[in-house]
């Protein structure tokens, strides 16, 4: 009994030691590498801070329309103050020809053109039909959305207001006239994001996605390294026992230089030649793993706090919601990690792996549902969606900030993206073990 004990005693020190070490060399080597340092810190601070200052101002206002009034009446001119005065518009010029409106919509100066005919003013005098013609860039979904909507609210305002006039020029008393008008009214009432904030709709869900594209670029690169530049041997005999000591940069110099050495007379540099194979310890492995993406992990784990501070909504919200969101995004980025070390080792090349990653990640965010409505997409763009990590982590974090629904509706994400973490935790430790059998395959970029 003694003596397992010591044995399961002795294994966990040599675990613990596995991590610590590996830990230990990763640190140093992002300490000696700005640009993989980088994508831990500053790429990710900076995309975070800029996201949220680019969604800064939180409504979309004041987009510039044009207006061609050939009729010049009063009728016209009070429509084009009430187009003036909507807040979502700005009247950026009257045009007199097509050619100029045609102009200013290809330069973008404007995204849309409002065209009063002629004989406007002469059909409503006439209890004529009269029309105005919208024209707009559907090229751009938001912005035409917005302003179709802006315009048809300002002219079913001036349409109501003459046609009151009519009534009440008849006799008919003011109160009357508008019930007589209108005599269905309209109770619209926003659920969530009431105030049509663009922060808290689009910001608070580009900022994970980002996140999770870092994420994974960084999983496939921290393991991707030592297989393009042959060192996944030598890792591994130092989280295994401590040597070769891979953190001493003139240490490592001297071993190679007595190990196994070629000098080339081009350019005076040492490479050393390790073709061994290692039966490697998936616990070693795992652990050692854990050790490599132990700072990324941590890093990532603070600006999810970030972003999630960020992406809270003025309204308070339930502390288990936040714990939830958080606990849910902290597993998509390690998820992201290792998903990113798995292609890599899968394909024992760092360019297949961040092919990868970019053909995984990139498009992930328009199959989430956010933009464009999950339910209106094909079967099989379905398939591809529900298959995707970022897609069940945002239905979690819309449901609990935004729309501030029940814990219990949001927990088996959570336990999914647990499972999911764990099981690829796993596959990569059982990679890298194939890896490391194969060392005739080390080298390839």
């Amino acid at each position: 009994m003694r003596l397992n004990k010591q044995k399961r005693l002795s294994r966990q020190k040599g675990l613990i030691g596995a991590f610590v070490r590996s830990a230990g060399y990763e640190r140093r080597f992002l300490a000696k590498n700005p640009w993989d340092l980088s994508m831990v810190l500053w790429i990710p601070l900076a995309t975070v801070l800029l996201i949220w200052w680019i969604f800064s101002q939180i409504q979309i206002t004041d987009l510039p329309i044009g207006v061609m009034d050939k009729d010049r009446g009063p009728i016209a001119n009070t429509a084009v103050r009430y187009l003036e005065a909507n807040p979502n518009l700005t009247v950026r010029q009257l045009y007199h020809s097509p050619a100029a409106v045609e102009a200013a919509l290809l330069q973008r100066d404007i995204y849309a053109v409002v065209i009063i005919p002629e004989d406007f003013s002469r059909n409503i005098s006439s209890s004529k039909p009269a029309t105005i013609v919208l024209q707009v860039n559907a090229q751009y979904g938001t912005h035409s959305g917005i302003i179709q909507t802006s315009v048809q609210s300002v002219i079913g305002t001036l349409s109501a207001g003459v046609e009151i006039q009519r009534l009440v020029k008849q006799g008919m008393a003011p109160s009357q006239a508008a019930i007589a008008y209108s005599p269905i009214g309209i109770q619209r009432i926003s659920l969530f994001n009431a105030a049509t904030d663009y922060q808290q709709f689009l910001a608070s869900t580009v900022i994970p996605a980002l996140l999770h594209i870092l994420a994974m670029v960084i999983g496939a690169t921290t393991i991707g390294r030592e297989l393009r530049d042959k060192q996944i041997g030598r890792w591994y005999d130092f989280i295994e026992s401590g040597h070769p000591d891979l953190t001493n940069i003139e240490a490592n110099i001297k071993n190679d230089k007595t190990i196994a050495a070629s000098t080339s007379a081009a350019d005076n540099k040492t490479s050393v030649i390790d073709n061994k194979p290692r039966k490697a310890s998936i616990l070693v492995l795992l652990f050692g793993l854990l050790g490599k993406y132990f700072w990324p992990t941590l890093a990532y784990s603070l600006w999810s706090i970030l972003a999630l501070w960020l992406a809270a909504p003025q309204q308070a919200v339930a502390i288990s919601s936040i714990m939830a969101t958080y606990v849910g995004l902290v597993l998509l980025m390690m998820f992201s990690f290792w998903l990113g070390a798995i292609f890599t080792l899968t394909s024992f090349s760092l360019r297949m792996g961040l092919s990868s990653t970019g053909f995984i990640s990139a498009p992930s965010y328009a199959f989430a549902g956010v933009t464009f409505p999950y339910i209106a997409i094909s079967d099989s763009a379905k398939h591809w969606s529900d298959a995707l990590p970022l897609t069940h982590y945002l239905k979690l974090h819309i449901a609990q900030l935004q729309m501030q629904a029940p814990v219990a509706i949001s927990l088996p994400i959570v336990y999914g993206l647990t499972l999911a973490t764990v099981i690829a935790m796993f596959l990569a430790a059982l990679l890298s073990k194939r890896a490391l059998a194969h060392p005739e395959r080390w080298g390839a970029r």
